[in-house]
């Protein structure tokens, strides 16, 4: 999710990253230097410990949820309870003497800090993650060797059977469990084998490509809504204004979408956002609208800028017709800012005693003068009016602005906390409410009081509302841990009802899939199985590739044996799981960036990328090397450049293209690419092999080291 301020130009912390960096190795201790002990239900949890400083000691447990006693020192009588964060001060001069209850939300790593000496005290905090066991190391750019190769393939495919390279077409005869094939120009070494008389494929989504498009950014098929509500271009970068992108043009780009061998779309949120802007980046240096689909307004209707819901039912009963799947980004976690233009249009909140002077006649046309930035239309704002109360009122959302309730640090309360100054949700609220009153005197929405309903039910409410008139196949899901477990099992099981409600009333229609899918944003996640896989996700998107290995992947595909082991061996164990991988986001950095714009590294991610076990996702741009755009004071912005259309066009990325989409349709035709046990099978050229109960596959990549 894009993060953008309000009030001022703080940026968030990720919570993981709070936690401070080891100074040492943890070690098992002996009875006599356990300083700490912590148990659940009686029974003892194994600890880890180091002492990085003189007077510092830390103990590390991994921790499921539920409720733990932790016992200092001696332990003696119960002293009180702990939380995540919170300091403990201790008594000076005096032995440990301390027992504790914490409550755990979140499965994970967590650290036990000890600070002797003057003022001692305890803090309980989440651990950082630690590094791969198996780093990838970056050797340098392989050379592909276009000679013929001797394949080992045995004992995937038997002596006797035919095979083929997907690649190039070229079959051959197992002979003493080898083939030998010579790659195809401009595969980069690549060999992909499968059988001569392959199966048909049947779809698992641990075997999805999903294409994630920011829909203003991707191809614009109407230029008619291209200001809706009264947007306006900037004349300048256009770094935050919307571009033009919209339903119409995401049907158009279809087929070229399915040639990728996509099987799924991911499209930002396309309810309708606010229609105003905020100030941009940290220094306000541009104006900031929601065009990424981040700053809901109302989650009934439709932005005019994305088309109309006649759009959005031709964009889904075309994309299934290719047999692309179509995913909404939905955030539950807040909606968007309130903007000058929306505080005059809906009659809410209020300007400081006669600064409304300074104001043009539309209000959204305000612009600082030289000495100001974009962020200064706040100081003409009186954030502490009674007219606030005709916003989202203090029973929807913590704001702190006039009687609503001030959000705590979310780095101490990631659940009740606000994102980058955002209104925040109580998703969490028993109380049962009536619309907000800007809502419910809005002419144009669907929005309607529900009888007995908390925050949360009118949120999936509205959410599920499009799968059920839609038929949506499935969510992404924004900011996943700034919500509560139960806000996401609730939101779950109302997206199934209202899936099947779709189909039961479109008899004439067949699914895609056989259930509804979700998959959450979890910043940092890795490849491991928590407690978000109980809690209504059926995966979590998968940060470390792009960071830890996806450079070093392109180099030489052979620097990933150690990372498809581990993570096919993760995924198919004894409790199988899904993540999905990417190499680009909007939120974080492109790989062309990573790559210093070198088109090869560019084009050999799309092997490193697709051929990785589990779900995987392309950012829109990623097969076609687009580049960083302007971005202003906020580094995320040039990550959601315009699509480079017109480089695809004149052929300047064709290698490239056609690289991913060989890979793509191979991946499409092969679930046991992702969902199959990995197995190294040679080293020289570097092969390896993936298989399922239906489906087997051997890939191969003469790449020369240079040694």
């Amino acid at each position: 999710m894009p993060l953008h301020t309000l009030r001022s130009p703080a940026i968030t912390t990720p919570l993981l990253c709070l936690a401070i960096t080891l100074g040492g190795c943890a070690t098992t201790a002996s009875d006599s230097d356990q300083w700490v002990r912590i148990a659940q239900d009686g029974k003892a949890v194994s600890l880890e410990f180091s002492q990085p400083e003189a007077n510092q000691k830390r103990a590390f447990a991994t921790l499921s949820p539920g409720d733990y006693t932790v016992s200092v020192g001696q332990g003696g009588s119960q002293t009180g309870s702990m939380k995540l964060y919170h300091r403990i001060d201790l008594p000076e001069g005096k032995p440990l003497n301390e027992r504790y209850q914490v409550h755990i939300v979140q499965a994970g790593r967590y650290q036990l800090i000890y600070n002797a000496g003057e003022h001692p005290n305890l803090r309980l905090s989440r651990a950082p993650t630690p590094p791969p066991k198996e780093p990838v190391v970056h050797q340098g750019l392989c050379k592909a060797d276009y000679r013929p190769q001797t394949v080992t393939v045995a004992p995937v495919f038997k002596d006797g059977d035919w095979v083929r390279d997907f690649y190039s077409g070229a079959k051959a005869r197992v002979e003493n469990g080898k083939v030998t094939l010579t790659p195809a120009l401009h595969s980069e070494g690549l060999m992909l084998i499968e059988s001569a008389k392959p199966r048909i494929a049947s779809f698992t989504w641990h075997n999805a490509t999903v294409y994630f498009v920011i829909t203003d950014r991707f191809y614009n098929g109407r230029k008619d809504n291209d200001h809706s509500y009264g947007r306006q271009s900037d004349g300048k970068q256009e770094i935050g204004t919307f571009h033009g992108g919209d339903f119409a043009g995401l049907t158009d780009k279809l087929d070229y979408i399915a040639k990728l061998g996509v099987t799924a779309l991911w499209i930002s949120p396309p309810y309708e956002q606010i229609h105003g802007w905020v100030g941009g980046g940290s220094d306000g240096d541009f104006k900031q609208y929601a065009y990424h689909g981040y700053y809901a307004l109302d989650y009934t209707r439709l932005d005019k800028n994305m088309g109309t819901e006649q759009e959005l039912r031709t964009l889904i009963r075309e994309a299934h017709k290719r047999g692309i799947r179509v995913l909404f980004d939905i955030v539950m976690n807040h909606p968007g800012y309130a903007t000058l233009q929306d505080m005059q249009q809906y009659h809410f909140g209020a300007l400081r005693k006669g600064f409304g002077k300074y104001l043009p006649a539309h209000w959204g046309d305000w612009t600082p003068k030289s000495y100001e930035n974009y962020h200064a239309y706040n100081a003409l704002i009186d954030y502490d009016a009674p007219a606030w109360a005709n916003w989202w009122g203090k029973d929807w959302v913590r704001a702190g602005i006039y009687n609503y309730d001030t959000p705590p640090d979310i780095n101490i309360d990631p659940y009740k906390g606000s994102v980058a100054y955002l209104p925040d949700f109580k998703t969490e609220s028993k109380k049962f409410v009536k619309l907000p009153t800007f809502l419910r005197d809005k002419p144009d929405t669907r929005a309607r009081d529900l009888p007995h309903a908390t925050v949360r039910d009118y949120l999936i409410s509205w959410l599920t509302d499009w799968v059920r008139r839609f038929g949506i196949d499935g969510f992404r899901v924004d900011t996943a841990k700034n919500v509560e477990p139960a806000a996401w099992k609730q939101l779950k099981r109302a997206a199934d009802r209202a899936w099947t409600d779709y189909y039961k009333a479109h008899p004439e229609q067949k699914p895609l899939s056989n259930r509804f899918w979700m998959v959450g944003e979890v910043f940092p996640h890795g490849v491991e199985r928590d407690h978000y896989y109980q809690d209504g996700f059926d995966a979590v998107i998968n940060f470390d590739f792009q960071k830890q290995d996806a450079k070093a992947g392109a180099e030489c595909l052979s620097n990933l044996q150690p990372v498809f082991q581990r993570y096919a061996d993760a995924m198919n164990g004894r409790q199988p799981f899904n993540v999905m991988t990417y190499i680009s986001s909007h939120d974080t950095e492109l790989f062309s960036t990573i790559a210093h714009k070198n088109p090869q590294l560019e084009k050999r991610a799309g092997a490193a990328l697709l051929l990785l076990p589990g779900a995987v996702q392309i950012f829109y741009g990623d097969e076609s090397g687009r580049e960083f755009g302007p971005t202003g004071s906020d580094p995320t912005q040039g990550t959601r450049s315009d699509m480079n259309w017109a480089q695809i066009a004149a052929g300047q990325r064709n290698d490239m293209l056609q690289f991913w989409r060989k890979l793509g349709q191979f991946r499409k035709d092969h679930p046991a690419i992702g969902d199959g046990r990995h197995e190294e099978l040679d080293n020289s050229p570097y092969t390896f092999a993936r298989i399922d109960k239906n489906d087997r596959v051997v890939i191969a990549v003469a790449q020369d080291r240079g040694n």
